[in-house]
């Protein structure tokens, strides 16, 4: 039995992560960890209560869990990673905002206490998809843009998944794209933000939960590769199996491509 304390566990995604563990006859979650914690116990599907605390720290040390699924803020999350790193916990990270610095020390976390991590910026198995398509495609298209849908709540723009993309799709070119020339821009930032000719808008609306296209122009055709998300469910079949993949692996895995074999 893999035994999973959740950081961020009264969050959206916190949720749906404790209903996945508890659902899942291989794991049990036994603790939980958010700021907002008002009072000692969670209570759990089934009715029973597992540790509630805002203090990862005591609740790790209370309840010696195998593994930490974190979904919180980066500002929350390098703390918790820490700790949780120093007392031999594996780490399933769904934090975005991590600079390359960041990535340095997980990975000698992992080495330094002999544990596992993965680090992913969307577990959803579908936007996995999408980006190793995407990277396939723009070895064969000279222009591209990517449009991301997120719901009015998200604090971050462009989406992390949207930033993992565009960089993966100017690694897999091995160059930057074409940027078609701007004349004249009657509205500031209309054409977006860009990286290296990948141009990002960013939409935030009520109604939406997660969207992602990649399109591709060239003479005479397009090709839309796109994703939805309907609900936050759809991040559960990749974190838990990541849960059960980083809990028997030492060492740090970024992105879930990896766990996927793309």
């Amino acid at each position: 039995m893999i035994k999973v304390v959740i950081h961020g566990v009264l969050g959206r995604v916190g949720q749906e992560v404790l209903r996945a563990v508890c659902a899942n006859p291989e794991m049990q979650a036994v603790g939980g960890v958010d700021i907002k914690a008002k009072s000692k116990n969670l209570t759990l599907p089934n009715g029973a209560e597992i540790p509630l605390s805002d203090d990862i720290d005591a609740i790790i040390s209370a309840t010696k869990p195998d593994v930490m699924v974190d979904f919180t803020v980066y500002q929350a999350a390098m703390p918790a990673i820490r700790i949780a790193a120093k007392n031999k916990v594996n780490l399933v990270i769904g934090t975005t905002g991590f600079s390359q610095q960041d990535i340095d020390e997980i990975d000698k976390l992992c080495t330094s206490n002999k544990i596992g991590a993965i680090v992913a910026s969307n577990f959803a198995i579908g936007a996995i998809l999408m980006i190793h398509m995407a990277k396939i495609a723009s070895k064969y298209f000279d222009y591209a843009e990517i449009i991301e849908k997120h719901h009015e709540k998200k604090a971050d723009a462009p989406s992390g998944t949207a930033l993992s993309t565009a960089k993966a799709m100017i690694q897999a070119r091995g160059k930057g794209f074409t940027m078609p020339p701007l004349e004249k821009e009657v509205l500031p930032h209309t054409r977006g933000g860009q990286i290296d000719g990948v141009s990002m808008h960013s939409v935030r609306l009520p109604g939406l939960m997660a969207h992602q296209e990649v399109i591709f122009g060239a003479p005479g055709q397009t090709l839309i590769i796109r994703h939805d998300t309907i609900n936050r469910e759809c991040y559960m079949p990749g974190v838990i199996m990541a849960v059960k993949h980083i809990n028997a692996h030492k060492g740090l895995i970024v992105g879930l491509d990896k766990m996927l074999g793309l």
